[in-house]
């Protein structure tokens, strides 16, 4: 799946704004904006950030559970 498609602009006057995006900027300062398709639901957009994160390490479920249990126990010590 694809990420979320994003528009960036760094530095943009917010005279140029809708006040309903303004809000209480001041018109002669500078702004960022990004503008995100939300079309892609929150959770699922969270999901494919982290998908993936550490597929090199080959850890097997109960190999990541073993260790998890370990760290677990180490505090109780």
């Amino acid at each position: 799946m694809d990420e979320p498609k994003r528009h960036i602009v760094e530095d943009y006057p917010a005279e140029k704004l809708p006040d309903e995006l303004r809000g209480d900027i001041d018109p002669s300062h500078r702004a960022r904006v990004i503008v995100e398709d939300l079309s892609t639901p929150k959770n699922e957009r969270r999901y494919l950030r982290h998908f993936g994160a550490a597929a090199d390490r080959n850890t097997s479920i109960d190999e990541a559970v073993q260790r998890i249990r370990n760290l677990r126990d180490e505090w109780d010590a």
